[in-house]
Order: C-alpha cells, then structure tokens, then sequence
C-alpha cells in the first residue's frame, strides 16, 4: 500500500468490488504487467454466496487469458449445445480468480461512502465509511448493479421485469448427476423451471416467476407446487434442493438504448459487468460479459500505458491523465456494440416472460428475436481476443 500524503492513500489502480468482474480487472491489470493494483470490497471476506454460475465459450475464452480456465474445468461438466458450456459453483470461480492475485490486492470492510473529482489534479478521490480516504488514477466501478462509482458517472438505475428468479443447488451424494439440460415450461402459472448440472455430485436449479415469498423453505414450496406433475426428476432435484443455496431476486436489466447511448466514463473512471450492463438471466451472459469487459479493459490500458515501458518518475510510474482518458474511450468502442446486442436479446426474452406484457407486444419481440438473432447462440461465439500481446 503506498503511503498516505495529508491522509490519503494513494494507487494507480483502484477497483470498487471483488465479485467476478472486480477481481477478473484486477487480475488483468496484473497480468498486463500492472503492480500498483488495489481491489476494495466492503464485506468482511469473498462473497462466495450463490449457487451455480453459466459460463459459456465466450466467457472460457476470457478465463484462459486470464490464466484460470484450465482448472475450473476441471470442477465442471462440459454440456451438450453449441460451443464450450459449462454451469460453475460461483464459489470455485471467485476462489481460481482471487487466489491468482498477488497478496494484499483486495482490502475487505471496505464500504465506499462517496467519489468526488479533485479539480486541480482531476483525480478521483474516494472516502470509505471508516473516513479512509483514497486518491485513484484509473477508477473502476464493479459493484453490481447498486454501483455508487456508477451514480457517480451518471448512470441511471437500472429497470426492473415483473419476474422473480429462484436459483438454488442440490446434492447428489451419490455422484447420479448427468451431463444433461432440461428447461420445462409451465405455461399455466407462466413459470420455467429446469436444472442445469455442475458436476456428478451437483445441479442447479432456476426457476422464473413473479409471485414468490421471500424465506427458503416457502420458496421451495411455492416451486414444488408449481411443478406438480413434473418428471420425477425434477421435483426430486427441488425437493433435495439446499436451504442455504435457496435465494429470489428481482430480474433488473438496462435498456438496449441506455448502453447505446450511455456515458460509461467520467474522467479516469469507469465501469464493468453489472455496474455496466446488468442484465437478465435469460442468457447465462453476466458473469461471461464482465469477464470479457475485465480482459478487454486491462488491454485497452496496457496497450496505451505500457507499463514497462513508461517513464518512472520518484519511483512511480507516469500514467498521464490523458493517455487514460484515450484507453478507457477505447474500452468503451469495443464494447458497446457488443453490450448493445447482448442487452436487446435479453431485454426481448425478458418481455416474452413478463407478465404485463401484452400478447402483441410479447409476438413482435419474438419476431424481431428470430430476424435478429437466429438460434440465439450467437453471443457465445464472441472472442474478447488476447490479452497479451
């Protein structure tokens, strides 16, 4: 940590997050040959909550520049569709991605309180709810999808479908599970319920509807109810389901036209995964989405920066202000075309599920999903490219 100048702390790199998105930028900075690289995380330790997390081809293709893809293969199955898809526990991820960090990078209970702008040095200044206040040259917001680094920017709050989800993770102590995938659709209550396997030990299990109670055990009645009727199977993966996997959230997403025109920098700060663009569930893309966003971000940098070629001055390294503001623009090009694509497909599956969508309004969104983009796996095939080199 470098030291405090009239109370400050000092970094070149300062990252707001340790989920996937925050310590994947933090380990792509570090692997562009970046040193002075701080991740923030107002938890006490990894939050390692959840259940199972899709990453398909486009998302192994970033976790091999990153150095981890070849163990977390190892921790799940490969599924049947197109490409390379693999369902992982988001604990298995989070771990391969922190563990590659140099020591010290992330700093838990560190709750971010406000970012202002110094306006002699146009730097961004962050003060934390313990009054420590930090000086950043290169901001990067990964705090979901309540992001203070986006509010600072000036994003708007991201819109809610009248969904829920229900995700959660069953045990199989005797290694049954199987490389399958079913999805099945209730169209009586209007909710999908299917399993996704992880290993031959474990599956997870998504269900999409709009009116469920909030504590675990209600939650994994409401669903048994709904599926009565079902395959065997399936009710037997709910009702072995575990409590504490058992978790609704509300689907948020941003619209297709806010990341076409949205304003993703403000000086040297910035935004990545759901802080960015956070979307549905519809498409597995999150988590895939923000580790493309990590790669391609720490290559924009490095590319402009050259961190072992730059000039040194007392010691530290010169980024000018600049430079930055120049690699960030161009991490934005990149991805915005990209961004918008994926946010208009999930934007058009979650109409076809909401419930206050009229039946004209659901029937153009299926039509313009057919016209624009086919089987739908078209987002998988992306490549984030290489970060090195």
């Amino acid at each position: 940590m470098n030291p405090a100048v009239d109370g400050e702390i000092r970094h070149d790199f300062v990252i707001v997050g340790a989920g996937i998105g925050g310590l994947a930028a933090a380990l792509a900075l570090h692997r562009k040959g970046f040193k002075d690289v701080v991740v923030y995380e107002r938890s006490e330790s990894l939050r390692s909550e959840g259940t199972g997390i899709m990453i398909y081809a486009n998302g192994w293709r970033a976790l091999d520049q990153l150095g981890v893809g070849p163990q977390l293969r190892d921790k799940a199955f490969l599924l049947q569709g197109p490409g390379e898809a693999r369902c992982l526990v988001r604990r298995d991820l989070i771990n391969a991605l922190a563990d590659s960090l140099p020591p010290n990078t992330i700093q838990f209970g560190c709750n971010l309180v406000d970012v202002k702008m110094d306006t002699q040095s146009m730097s961004p200044i962050l003060r934390f709810d313990d009054d420590k206040v930090v000086r950043a040259k290169v901001l990067i917001g990964c705090e979901g999808l309540n992001s203070r680094v986006s509010d600072y920017i000036g994003l708007q709050p991201p819109s809610s479908f009248a969904v829920g989800v229900i995700r959660g993770m069953t045990n199989y102590p005797d290694g049954s599970v199987s490389p399958w995938y079913t999805r099945r659709r209730n169209q009586r209550e209007g909710t999908v319920v299917g399993g996704v396997p992880i290993n031959n030990k474990l599956a997870k299990f998504p269900a999409d509807g709009k009116k469920f109670p909030n504590d675990p055990q209600p939650l994994k009645q409401a669903i048994l109810k709904i599926i009565e009727g079902y395959p065997a199977d399936s009710i037997e993966m709910v009702e072995k389901g575990e409590l504490d996997t058992i978790s609704l959230s509300r689907v948020r997403y941003r619209h297709p036209w806010e990341i076409l025109t949205g304003k993703f920098r403000r000086g040297s700060v910035t935004v990545i995964g759901d802080a960015m663009h956070v979307m549905g569930p519809f498409m597995g893309q999150g988590g895939s989405a923000a580790l493309e966003d990590a790669v391609i971000l720490a290559r924009n940098l490095g590319n402009k920066i050259s961190p072992l070629d730059d000039q040194i001055e007392d010691g530290k390294q010169i980024m000018r202000r600049e430079t930055i503001e120049e690699a960030i623009d161009g991490y934005i090009k990149e991805r915005r075309m990209r961004i918008v694509r994926i946010s208009t497909q999930n934007y058009l599956i979650g109409l076809t599920l909401d419930p206050t969508t009229s039946t004209v309004a659901k029937f153009i969104a299926i039509i313009m999903m057919i016209t624009l983009f086919g089987d739908g796996s078209e987002y998988s095939r992306f490549d984030c490219g290489k970060l090195r080199g």
